[in-house]
């Protein structure tokens, strides 16, 4: 059986943490930042976890099992 293919996108999307969690880029931090206040843009840089729900599907495309 030949090896299974990473989903390059996600792989560019999602990172592992230190215990084997995935985290996260946070969303609504490309455009019309204008609008939105600092505090808010602020806590946008930063990484945030993927959710349990969605954790099944993103371990599947990044071939973690």
């Amino acid at each position: 059986m030949p090896k299974l293919k990473t989903k390059r996108a996600a792989a560019k999307r999602f990172k592992l943490t230190g215990t084997g969690k995935i985290k996260r880029k946070s969303s609504h931090h490309r455009h019309k930042l204008t609008g939105k206040p600092s505090k808010r843009k602020r806590n946008l840089r930063t990484w945030s976890l993927v959710s349990p729900s969605d954790e099944k599907r993103v371990r599947q495309m990044l071939n973690l099992g």
